[in-house]
């Protein structure tokens, strides 16, 4: 499913030797991959911009005694961040997410199940090393 981004289209932030730079082309980013790739490491530098940015809101394991549809249901306007989105969203709540028009979404995992992907919005991490730092991007999965 392509639609176009309903919160912002670019993403970045440096943390210490390392440069996120994303560009979105949907309103469900699905970012998915092996261990080890750097998806957890994107969601804690997009989880500390959270703090000055008020159009982002970051989820994962620690929310996972919440009821995380009643929190995005309740929420408009946001970037969602979501790591191990494989355990934290039922498939209630991923439907919920797929025609969601109020909010836009960057979902961690490796279990697109009932989040209607295509290949338009399923990506992994890469990573490219300019002189001191390391720049994360995005690159498509298939």
């Amino acid at each position: 499913m392509k639609s176009k981004p309903v919160i912002m289209e670019h993403f970045s932030t440096v943390h210490t030797s390392f440069v996120i730079d994303f560009s979105f082309t949907n309103n469900v980013t699905i970012l998915t991959g092996d261990s080890g790739t750097g998806k957890t490491v994107v969601y804690s530098f997009i989880k500390e911009c959270m703090a000055v940015n008020a159009d982002i809101l970051c989820l994962n394991y620690l929310d996972y005694q919440r009821d995380i549809k009643d929190i995005i249901s309740n929420t408009e306007g946001k970037l969602i961040v979501i790591d191990n989105a494989d355990i934290l969203l039922d498939d209630d709540t991923r439907k919920y997410i797929s025609l969601d028009n109020r909010n836009q979404y960057l979902i961690i995992g490796r279990n697109p199940k009932n989040l209607f992907v295509t290949k338009e919005n399923l990506f992994e991490v890469v990573s490219r090393k300019r002189g001191e730092q390391t720049e994360l991007s995005l690159k498509e999965y298939l």
